[in-house]
């Protein structure tokens, strides 16, 4: 089948195999490598990114569900010398260690952000419930979701 989507502003299309995952045309098509596999059952949340603004699991979403729409991957929100306020904010805060979470937390977190009226600790908590991490506790990604929050 031939697809058609735009990945960070860029416009691609592509011939796959119906059976293709987005995260596989991400990671492996696009070699945009930032996008992480961690549990191929939509459980740990590695490989979210946002497809026509919402986050999604890109493990779970077949090429032919994002013909015509628009992925933002971690490499699309910000850059080495302007980093995006959410990637700041994991920065600022220690929120995290190995960093294999991290860019599926920090784009669960933006769509949190953008998409929540009332935040605090405890609708943190509950919108990252989705993204494991082996490493940190959360409470330091919990404050710099808050933090990042309150500057935007």
């Amino acid at each position: 089948m031939q697809i058609t989507l735009s990945v960070n502003g860029r416009s691609h299309t592509l011939d796959v195999p119906e059976n293709t995952l987005l995260v596989d045309i991400i990671r492996e098509r696009l070699r945009l490598t930032g996008t992480h596999v961690g549990c191929d059952t939509s459980q740990c949340g590695a490989c979210t990114v946002h497809m026509d603004g919402r986050a999604v699991k890109s493990c779970t979403v077949l090429a032919g569900q994002a013909d015509g729409a628009s992925i933002t991957t971690i490499e699309g929100i910000g850059t080495v010398d302007a980093l995006h306020p959410m990637q700041a904010a994991f920065r600022e805060c220690h929120a995290l260690q190995c960093g294999f979470c991290t860019p599926g937390m920090i784009m669960t977190a933006i769509d949190l952000v953008e998409n929540t009226s009332q935040l605090d600790g405890s609708t943190v908590r509950e919108g990252l419930k989705g993204n494991l991490c082996r490493c940190t506790g959360y409470h330091n990604i919990v404050k710099a979701v808050l933090s990042a929050a309150d500057k935007a």
